[in-house]
């Protein structure tokens, strides 16, 4: 069976409330082995960790603030990252980033925190996990800005074109690949052929963005076969290939190994 890891997935959300136990037992019979989680916000640490300690080593945290949770208190929410960071093991710095779909007004906040939680990143040692909706060219100009060789991590959720996905890389970050990639004009497809796929990882961000055939239901990891299978497409290899070499990455990244 393949062997494969879920670098970024949600499943804390409520969405996941009624039936996780069903939900992991699938995973792992889907060759699932390791599901990292994106913390949101100061509210949702406690529901993440109640997730990792009922699937204790297989569910891990990461410790941030989303972008869509930073507020004008932004350094004392910066401060709770640094000291939760502190008080457990987690595995990244995220999520964190710049998104401008929702309100561009908080524009100087967003990327205000994220050069702090960046920070946090290369003073602990663990890779940042970034999310950059309609703000790619950004999240890319800070990372390249804040790089100074100590800097890993993931631009979660790619799905820019060919330049900023080679802008992306050569800050020296993974692309995080989900369901986009299966979608019909999801343009990935002209992306993806030229990506090394020794600088991918697999993720689902459920329960959203659920790759094709299941576009539209709650996204689950899985369905991380069907988005292995889709690059495996793209690269004209085998997928047994796409899964060692993202599982090899995800282990390297976020120090599973």
């Amino acid at each position: 069976m393949m062997e494969l890891i879920d670098t970024h997935a949600h499943v804390f959300s409520r969405k996941f409330e009624s039936d996780l136990d069903e939900v992991i037992g699938r995973c792992k019979s889907e060759g699932i082995s390791k599901i990292l989680m994106p913390n949101i916000d100061e509210e949702s640490v406690e529901a993440m960790l109640d997730v990792e300690r009922r699937y204790p080593d297989y569910c891990l945290p990461m410790m941030g603030i989303h972008p869509c949770s930073v507020n004008e208190n932004w350094k004392d929410q910066v401060s709770f990252v640094e000291k939760t960071l502190g008080e457990h093991k987690y595995y990244a710095v995220g999520e964190i980033g710049i998104d401008l779909y929702w309100d561009k007004s908080t524009e100087g906040i967003q990327v205000e925190a994220l050069r702090a939680q960046v920070e946090l990143g290369k003073s602990s040692n663990l890779p940042v996990v970034l999310h950059c909706r309609e703000s790619i060219d950004l999240t890319i100009d800070e990372i390249a800005k804040a790089q100074d060789g100590s800097l890993t991590g993931v631009f979660h959720c790619f799905s820019g074109d060919a330049e900023q996905a080679k802008k992306a890389l050569d800050t020296g970050l993974y692309l995080g690949i989900g369901g986009v990639s299966t979608f019909k004009n999801g343009g990935l497809d002209k992306v993806l052929p030229d990506v090394p796929l020794d600088k991918i990882l697999l993720e689902t961000d459920a329960p959203y963005l659920a790759p094709v055939p299941f576009r539209g239901k709650r996204n689950s990891p899985e369905y991380l076969p069907y988005i292995a299978g889709k690059i495996a497409e793209y690269q004209g290899v085998e997928v047994g290939e796409v899964a060692r070499v993202t599982t090899k990455n995800a282990n390297k990244l976020f120090g599973l190994e």
